[in-house]
């Protein structure tokens, strides 16, 4: 018959840890300590404690910071995992040296971070800095959109709202009336059991009071146009943006990169999935960042800039002329005027639809052009604005488009009366749009904007993938921003680690 060896779930043992030998040197969880023990001013916390001669003692922010930070870098973002984990994970225990904070004053520390938090990433920057990690020669610019904690199902106008609202009331009296009924006639409500009833009636109701309080509560959400946005019931800072996942409610993390050793120079969160007006603050933030740490105000004057063409706009292109920036951000079209993209299907030319410019003929002696149709458009102004560039506009008789066969591959939609050609002119001045164009088609454009992609694009897989940051968990663009902050810092830290010297 077989032997084992003796074993008793009873028994008790004594295992001696230092707490202090946990945290290996040249690892992140070491760097983390020496980092936040040694460089990370604090005392900025210090003016949110009342406990000077009352009260209970409180836990030291370095403490918190430390084992917020490492969480992060794990991927726990729950403030009751990470409570759970210096309870039970030996390297939380030893930068938590034996505390276990609970939760709620982990989540409370996280949400008071708002006038910290700057300060915290600049002390982990300056670091860097001192470590000649910044190279200071290319910086590159990208988003990374994830969802909040918020449904977009609550999304919508005040429109929308009110009529979500109403059909909620709606549904509640026809549960109402069917309830009644039934409870009259001595049967079963066909919906459910009555207990049931009565609770989803009360969730409904619930549901529509949080609509109605909500919309006596904020003013509508209204773009650079005018035009109303929809608005959130949940997380009114949030946004619907589309994605290569599909749409999401959520936020648009930003983060400059330093092409030397790809250190996030800035971070920001955005409630907005369009980045034409992103590069302004991001680069400002950066510049503050700068003139804190004792750089040169010139410090970007000059340097190379990089975005995607999702970037591509006047007030980004201005802001980096302003900062006197070598930019190179493309505009949309760009990879279809790029020959060695000329084979791939997705960067070929959209197959014509529509009657081009081309397709009409210039009638020298009459000033006028004749349209496929043998119809003719008359000069009707010779001095057009359209933008910031001039046109001829020529136009055609309502009476021959109405009737005309060809009217689907001529006229822009199903409403419009009429023909107008637009005859370019003369630009009124060049825009920087324009400039930008011209710029990036040369090979020596192409080349520096190819090195976009390897500057700030693992930036993004690192904290996506590596750090499993998939969706924010907070609601309100500042909580959002410090949690984002607070990622990006972890990402520093571990440029630190690889090529820094932290002891």
């Amino acid at each position: 018959m077989a032997r084992y060896k003796y074993y008793d779930y009873a028994q008790t043992v004594l295992v001696p840890v230092s707490l202090e030998q946990q945290l290996t040197p040249g690892t992140l969880e070491f760097a983390i300590h020496v980092l936040v023990q040694r460089y990370v001013d604090t005392s900025i916390f210090e003016s949110s404690y009342r406990n000077d001669n009352a009260g209970s003692p409180a836990y030291d922010p370095k403490v918190l910071l430390k084992v917020v930070l490492f969480a992060y870098s794990r991927g726990i973002i729950s403030s009751r995992k990470i409570e759970q984990a210096c309870r039970e994970n030996i390297t939380f225990m030893a930068l938590a040296c034996g505390l276990v904070p609970d939760h709620s004053t982990i989540a409370g520390f996280i949400s008071s971070m708002q006038e910290a938090m700057i300060s915290l990433f600049r002390d982990i920057l300056l670091v860097c800095e001192e470590q000649g990690l910044l190279g200071g020669t290319h910086f590159a610019l990208d988003g990374l959109k994830l969802s909040s904690n918020a449904a977009k199902e609550w999304s919508g106008t005040f429109a929308d709202l009110r009529q979500k609202k109403e059909k909620l009331e709606q549904k509640v009296q026809t549960l109402l009336t069917e309830h009644t009924r039934a409870d009259q006639e001595g049967e079963t409500s066909s919906t459910a059991e009555p207990d049931n009833v009565d609770e989803q009636i009360r969730r409904i109701e619930k549901q529509a009071a949080r609509i109605e309080q909500f919309l006596a509560g904020h003013e509508p959400k209204r773009g650079k146009r005018g035009k109303e946005l929809q608005s959130n019931v949940t997380d009114n800072d949030s946004a619907k943006m589309q994605t290569a996942h599909g749409v999401i409610q959520g936020y648009n993390g930003q983060a400059l990169v330093d092409a030397s050793h790809q250190v996030i120079l800035h971070a920001e969160a955005f409630g907005n999935g369009q980045d034409y007006g992103h590069v302004a603050p991001m680069l400002e933030g950066a510049k503050a960042h700068g003139t804190a740490m004792g750089l040169p105000q010139n410090y970007f004057e000059g340097k190379r800039f990089s975005a995607d063409s999702n970037y591509h706009s006047e007030a980004n292109l201005k802001a980096c002329v302003q900062e006197k920036l070598d930019a190179y951000i493309p505009d949309p079209h760009f990879r279809q005027r790029d020959p060695r993209f000329a084979t791939q299907e997705r960067h070929k030319p959209h197959p014509k639809e529509k009657f081009t410019f081309e397709d009409f003929t210039y009638d020298q002696e009459h000033d006028s052009y004749v349209c496929p149709n043998d119809k003719v458009l008359k000069l009707e102004a010779r001095r057009h604005k359209i933008g910031n560039n001039l046109y001829r506009r020529y136009e055609a008789d309502a009476a021959d488009c109405t009737t005309c066969p060809l009217r689907e591959k001529c006229l822009q939609n199903a409403e419009t009366r009429r023909k107008h050609l637009a005859v370019f002119v003369e630009p009124a001045h060049e825009t920087l749009s324009q400039q930008m164009i011209a710029k990036i088609d040369t090979p020596e454009a192409r080349e520096i904007y190819g090195q976009r992609l390897a500057i700030v694009e693992p930036v993004f897989g690192n904290i996506r993938s590596q750090k499993r940051l998939d969706r924010f968990t907070l609601r309100g663009r500042i909580k959002i921003n410090i949690q984002w902050m607070l990622y990006c810092m972890v990402h520093n830290i571990e440029k630190l680690v690889n090529y820094g010297i932290v002891v």
